[in-house]
């Protein structure tokens, strides 16, 4: 088991929340029942629709704060390098 950044977003081309966990299929699981942050409760933020995985700790915590610090239009284009119809991509992967 790895360590995943991800992104969550409300909508296609909506609020976008970058995060980092262990378990992408349970942390995901708790940001759709509205516990996993404040900031995804508030702004509905559910939809999983990017990832990456890595296989150590400090390296998926240095992506998340290189991605953080990016532009929207950045993390827009990184979206949908791979998932351009912003999908959820959460059943895809085992939610």
């Amino acid at each position: 088991m790895g360590f995943y950044v991800y992104m969550l977003a409300s909508r296609k081309g909506g609020t976008i929340y970058t995060g980092v966990t262990r378990s992408l299929t349970a942390r995901t699981y708790e940001h759709r029942q509205g516990r996993g942050s404040r900031f995804t409760s508030r702004y509905r933020v559910k939809r999983l629709v990017w990832y990456e995985e890595f296989d150590r700790a400090i390296d998926a915590i240095q992506r998340e704060k290189n991605i953080k610090r990016y532009y929207r239009k950045w993390k827009v284009e990184l979206i949908e390098s791979i998932n351009p119809q912003w999908q959820d991509l959460y059943r895809t992967f085992g939610g």
